[in-house]
């Protein structure tokens, strides 16, 4: 393969600061004068999978496409760099996220009777703001309340590719009455 493809490949998936897509990377290409197939680039990743194997560095499929990123095995020694702390996640928001992950698409009146309370205005807010859901309808009922989905940055933040990659959900425990009682008292 093409030293210069492999390495404006890797240029590209550096510099981008995003996941780019097979189709991305050979359009960026072409606009540089190199012509290659997906099927080529696919190739190039995976001799980049296998430079970086020893490295701090490694590519990653995730929903958006492919990226470069540090391994996670380093990313301790990188929150000396930056001093803000990003945003903590409460309790009530991963509840809502997972529910919204799992169930979609959703409505808050599905996320309430799901999690038994009601969902804070602000914490939907959040989740859009930062771009993990969005609205993708609204449903056919009274009131047509708004559907919640995940996004691809949601994905991406996760590092995951797909929905199907997210952990199975353990099965619900079932108690008596009398193992309740007993539980409570």
């Amino acid at each position: 393969m093409n030293t210069r493809i492999i390495n404006t490949v890797e240029a590209l998936l550096f510099g981008a600061g995003r996941p780019l897509r097979l189709s991305e990377i050979r359009s960026l290409l072409d606009s540089d004068g190199i012509n290659a197939e997906l099927s080529d680039i696919k190739q190039v990743i995976n001799i980049l999978e296998e430079r970086h194997d020893g490295s701090s560095l490694e590519v990653v499929e995730v929903a958006s496409g492919f990226r470069l990123q540090i391994k996670e095995t380093y990313s301790p020694s990188l929150t000396h760099l930056w001093n803000e702390r990003a945003p903590r996640i409460s309790k009530a928001l991963m509840e809502t996220i997972s529910i919204i992950a799992y169930k979609q698409p959703v409505t808050r009146g599905d996320i309430e009777d799901i999690r038994g309370v009601s969902v804070s205005t602000q914490g939907i807010r959040s989740l859009l703001e930062r771009n993990w859901i969005k609205v993708s309808g609204f449903k056919d009922v009274p009131g047509r309340p708004a559907l919640y989905t995940t996004t691809k940055e949601f994905l991406d933040d996760l590092n995951i590719k797909s929905l199907s990659s997210l952990p199975e959900l353990p099965e619900p425990v079932r108690l008596e009455d009398n193992e309740l009682f007993s539980k409570v008292i």
